[in-house]
């Protein structure tokens, strides 16, 4: 019989912690023990998962188990600051989906179909990027290790569920004609340049995240990444155009045939008969979806690309469990 694991979910009543749930039981993950965190909101609520019910623990200091192998944490930056060493110190791994640990040096921040290697130094905390950023690398890995990469030029379009909940609930009060109370405008048919805080450079939080991300998952400190994100009033899967400059010269023909090939890639890419990537085709999968796939001619080896994937299952919840996955299948966990 494999080897079965205690898992904790540090944020389980959360729009990503309900879809970690989901994606454990979905990939027949080898749970043994289950243990479910949240806020002392939340705490006491009980959870059916696997045909068991579970009960929400609050996330505290002496509730922290001694046994758990591996912890999932969907519960924002500043929870994951205070609680994943404590998790760590106790024994567990943590794959942790916020912003907190990023760009720590010493933490591997792991897309698993483009960085996998990363792992191997892992000193019990691991991060997983940013929406945006994951569903770009299988991508962007390919090219690199075909052509190189000169320079990448990235613009989003979001979904609402990148924001959580509250951009859930934001476009449906706007569609009954509410006010936003999440997004500093309405975002029912608008779009908004604008996400998470704006920098002193003019860049975005959420742009600049992109840019940095990008940079260590591929590891490539000098490459030339500029990015403009911008959420739309779509509720799940973000969509992105990427611009890319590559190193060397390349036949489209092979350009496709490398997606095609690449493991959780899916070529959509038939405009004569409208087959495209959308975010309504790509809710609720685990891949990456490639598309519009076209030379630039502006530049020398220039290349146009849109990417869309589910941002809450591919760019968050999924990609966190593929991580833990691929430690066990490394036999690192």
């Amino acid at each position: 019989m494999s080897k079965k694991y205690n898992v904790a979910v540090v944020g389980a009543t959360g729009l990503v912690g309900q879809t970690f749930l989901k994606v454990l039981k979905e990939r027949n993950f080898p749970v043994e023990n289950l243990y479910l965190y949240a806020s002392a909101r939340s705490a006491g609520k009980v959870v059916n998962w696997g045909g068991k019910e579970y009960t929400v623990i609050e996330l505290k200091d002496e509730n922290i188990k001694e046994d758990i192998d591996v912890a999932l944490f969907s519960a924002g930056g500043g929870i994951s600051k205070e609680f994943a060493p404590k998790f760590r110190d106790k024994g567990a791994v943590v794959v942790d989906n916020s912003s907190a640990w990023r760009m720590d040096k010493d933490i591997p921040l792991v897309v698993p179909e483009a960085n996998p290697e990363a792992l191997k130094n892992h000193r019990g905390i691991i991060a997983n990027p940013n929406c945006s950023t994951i569903q770009v690398m299988p991508i962007l890995k390919v090219l690199q290790d075909k052509y190189g990469l000169k320079r990448v030029i990235y613009s989003t379009y979001q979904a609402v569920a990148g924001a959580g909940k509250k951009g859930l609930d934001d476009l449906e009060n706007n569609l009954q004609g509410k006010p936003s109370t999440n997004f500093p405008h309405q975002i029912a048919f608008n779009a908004l340049p604008h996400i998470d805080v704006f920098l002193e450079n003019g860049y975005t939080k959420e742009e600049e995240k992109m840019i940095n991300e990008t940079r260590k998952i591929l590891s490539l400190p000098n490459l030339k990444v500029t990015a403009t994100c911008v959420r739309i009033p779509v509720k799940f899967g973000h969509g992105v155009s990427v611009n890319v400059e590559l190193e060397k010269p390349f036949e489209l023909e092979d350009v496709i045939k490398a997606f095609e090939e690449k493991e959780g890639v899916i070529v959509q890419n038939d405009g004569k008969n409208k087959v495209y990537p959308m975010p309504i085709t790509a809710q609720d999968t685990d891949e990456v979806y490639v598309g519009r796939i076209r030379r630039d001619d502006t530049v020398d080896n220039g290349l146009n690309l849109w990417v869309v994937a589910d941002n809450i299952r591919k760019g968050a919840a999924t990609n966190t469990i593929q991580i833990a996955e691929t430690l066990i299948k490394e036999g690192a966990l």
